[in-house]
């Protein structure tokens, strides 16, 4: 299994982020799990880029080439590819991707999720899409999803697409389960 990892990279975040996110990186190459990422060596996608490699996983970036100018890259990983742009970044991610797991982020990390979500919604990526809630801190974003079903933006049944983990422990557990989204998600693509 390959897993895509959205994340930070912020270094200026409570430090109760980084911890989860070393945790994960810890059981992900435990468990002899791929992860592709996006390719920064710094804020929480450094610190699960570095723990993956310091536990002899396998971890490729995928980064575009303005960003690798700036020398925003992880310069250790086991494999980089080098993208023309964000949109190809964010392809390139999705289709070595087996599952999706968001880790706290800012707006890049809130767009990477919502597109996963998209693409999974219209049945055009069909793996685990887990949100890492640490310090519950998208509970503010799963309250507004359960505000555009309440409204009917959403169906009740989308709220399948995605699933919460509080703890690395539970997004090993939900990428262990089998997927149970539904076998034709177009038929309730149109609300």
């Amino acid at each position: 299994m390959r897993v895509c990892i959205f994340a930070s990279s912020s270094s200026r975040i409570n430090s109760k982020y980084a911890d989860a996110a070393i945790e994960l990186g810890v059981l992900l190459s435990r468990a002899g799990t791929e992860v592709v990422f996006g390719g920064g060596g710094i804020g929480l996608m450094g610190k699960i880029a570095d723990t993956i490699i310091e536990n002899n996983g396998t971890i490729t970036g995928v980064i575009p080439s303005f960003m690798k100018d700036q020398g925003w890259d992880h310069s250790h990983v086991n494999e980089m590819i080098i993208t023309s742009d964000m949109g190809d970044r964010k392809k390139q991610m999705f289709a070595m991707a087996d599952a999706i797991v968001a880790l706290p982020g800012g707006v890049g990390t809130l767009e990477e999720l919502t597109e996963a979500i998209t693409l999974k919604q219209l049945g055009l990526f069909r793996g685990p899409v887990i949100i890492l809630n640490t310090l519950n801190f998208y509970k503010s974003l799963t309250d507004f999803f359960e505000h555009m079903v309440s409204e009917n933006f959403l169906r009740n049944e989308h709220k399948a697409i995605w699933e919460i983990a509080a703890t690395p422990e539970e997004v090993m557990t939900l990428l262990a389960k089998k997927d149970n989204w539904l076998f034709d998600p177009i038929k309730i693509a149109k609300i």
